[in-house]
């Protein structure tokens, strides 16, 4: 019994000391995560990403979650009848469809994913970017052939308050954040991109690090030709490879570029089909998925 019962604890222990030197180097900083694609809409995904999420807060981090909604935007725009139309990979948003995807976002993405958190204690708590002057933005003019077109209620961030969820963050809360903005201007309400509202408060958090959830392995070093996963370059790198990218990678990566260019130490696109892939990215010495680093890094340097 006693043998067997150290054969199975052993590996256990080996884990928790290989978490060890990532524990104390993350203790007490901020990570913003950003929650979307296939772990958005597949329950054992969400319910593992609410463990990972705790887990971060147990172990003495300081967990922000960001949030979007596409596929679920999408569903409730059918059921009222509103058609969803792309431009320049930015959702045209009228009128009415942003009430819905207000409604869609604080009412239902958010609600569900502060539920799935406090099923482990009084921890999460939810917000837009109108609460508290969170997210300020302006109407974003995409360029498309040339022209600057008009797509509504789609928004350009201008400025971040961080107030709030820092208040939250020091009361040992775990902010959830719906990627929805003030307007700066005209006394309505934007729907702005929710990678680049990640790293936006991100940058304004000073986090230590930025976490992008996605349906793929991470940036593919010669995509379609390999699927082999870049795991790290630098800002300059990134930058000269974002002309390349499939447009739903952009705001992605130029999110990642911005964070890094902006104080965060590091910034990482991972796989969220991955059960539990936040806690392999940042507790083991592998990791997953592709980082971006600060141009000053030097080799090694990075964790």
């Amino acid at each position: 019994m006693s043998t067997t019962r150290k054969h199975t604890a052993l590996p256990k222990a080996r884990i928790l000391i290989e978490a060890l030197p990532w524990l104390t180097r993350h203790n007490g900083k901020v990570v913003v995560i950003k929650f979307g694609g296939n772990a958005m809409v597949n329950d054992e995904l969400k319910d593992a990403f609410a463990q990972d999420v705790v887990f971060l807060r147990q172990a003495g981090l300081k967990p922000v979650v960001v949030h979007g909604g596409g596929p679920q935007i999408s569903a409730a725009l059918d059921k009222h009848g509103i058609v969803s139309e792309f431009k320049a990979g930015l959702r045209v948003t009228t009128e009415d469809a942003m009430d819905v995807v207000r409604m869609v976002l604080a009412g239902q993405v958010q609600r569900e994913l502060v539920g799935l958190l406090n099923q482990h204690g009084p921890l999460a708590v939810g917000l837009t970017g109108e609460d508290a002057h969170t997210i300020t933005a302006t109407k974003h003019l995409p360029e498309i052939d040339g022209e600057l077109v008009d797509i509504g209620r789609v928004g350009e961030i201008t400025a971040i308050d961080t107030g709030a969820i820092e208040a939250l963050l020091a009361d040992g809360r775990i902010p959830v954040v719906s990627s929805i903005a003030r307007s700066q201007d005209d006394g309505h309400v934007y729907n702005v991109n929710a990678d680049t509202a990640a790293a936006a408060l991100a940058a304004a958090l000073g986090a230590e690090t930025l976490m992008v959830l996605t349906d793929v392995e991470g940036l593919y070093e010669d995509w379609p030709n390999s699927d082999e996963v870049i795991s790290r370059l630098t800002a300059s790198q990134l930058e000269k490879l974002l002309p390349e990218l499939s447009s739903g990678m952009v705001p992605k990566m130029e999110g990642c570029l911005h964070a890094v260019r902006n104080g965060v130490n590091t910034a990482r696109v991972i796989d969220g089909r991955v059960q539990h892939s936040i806690l392999l990215e940042i507790f083991t010495d592998e990791g997953i998925g592709t980082m971006v680093v600060p141009d000053a890094e030097e080799e090694g340097d990075a964790a």
